[in-house]
């Protein structure tokens, strides 16, 4: 469906299901209101709502409301992609004032990881509970990644396309027989804006928040991180994990930074422990 956000059309997936949201978004002009907790997951770099499909679609089928946003400027969505993260968390929760919920559970991954983060250490109250998938804290990106991202686009997805995934996965390893997982992420990324991808890898580099800030969240959190990612390494997720008091780490066997993709049920797994139980 479309939502607007500040003035800007933003498309929003809702795990395949017509959500109480959704409804009176559509039928109604003033506050709405619903019953069901919701659940906003928040894709990564030059992503999109598509890369949350198996998650979004359990929650929004088992007592969830679901929202999945393509970012601004990115996929369906309108407008110029956010520079920061500090932006990006703050449209999060301008998302939560136009569909008229206070409180919502966070699921990002990677760059959605650093805005699931700040949206919870800043709007404590907005957010239920929050879950970083492929995180840390903070997350640079090599210099050689990000100049391809602004000057060789295509260079730039096979570097990402090279550095996210785990040794078994880059010959075959879909649960789907038959899809290449390589080849999805490669068309996933080309059909992003131009431009998009130095943003993204930029905010992720620049995002600075000093660690002792993260003391005193109090919201539950679940870190996920790939036992082979060589993006956010889970020597990096232990060390943000021990920034974060009360936070729980959940190591995924077999898979590199594209935990979603390679494996997608045990992410699903992680997410129903946490959040649906």
């Amino acid at each position: 469906m479309e939502i607007n956000v500040r003035g800007q059309q933003a498309y929003v997936y809702t795990g395949g299901k017509k959500t109480a949201i959704a409804a009176t978004t559509e039928t109604t002009a003033g506050p709405r209101v619903d019953h069901q907790p919701l659940v906003i997951f928040i894709h990564g770099a030059q992503q999109d709502h598509s890369c949350w499909g198996l998650q979004s679609r359990w929650f929004a089928h088992h007592g969830f409301s679901v929202l999945v946003p393509d970012l601004p400027g990115h996929g369906r969505s309108g407008g110029e992609p956010l520079l920061s993260v500090e932006a990006l968390a703050e449209w999060i929760v301008a998302l939560l004032d136009a569909v008229g919920v206070d409180r919502a559970t966070l699921v990002g991954h990677s760059m959605g990881s650093l805005v699931a983060l700040e949206a919870t250490a800043r709007y404590p109250e907005r957010i239920s509970r929050a879950v970083l998938i492929g995180s840390s804290l903070p997350m640079l990106v090599s210099p050689a990644l990000l100049d391809a991202t602004r000057d060789n686009e295509a260079q730039a997805m096979a570097m990402i396309n090279a550095f996210s995934y785990s040794a078994c996965s880059q010959i075959g390893g879909n649960t789907v027989p038959g899809l290449w997982l390589l080849g999805m992420n490669k068309r996933l990324m080309e059909r992003q804006k131009k431009g998009v991808f130095h943003v993204d890898m930029n905010a992720c580099n620049a995002y600075v928040r000093a660690p002792e800030s993260l003391a005193g969240i109090a919201a539950p959190l679940l870190i996920i991180a790939g036992q082979q990612d060589r993006m956010t390494s889970p020597k990096a997720a232990k060390a943000l994990l021990a920034l974060i008091p009360g936070a729980r780490l959940v190591a995924v066997e077999g898979s590199g930074h594209a935990l979603m993709a390679e494996r997608p049920d045990a992410v699903l797994d992680a997410l129903r422990d946490f959040i649906a139980r």
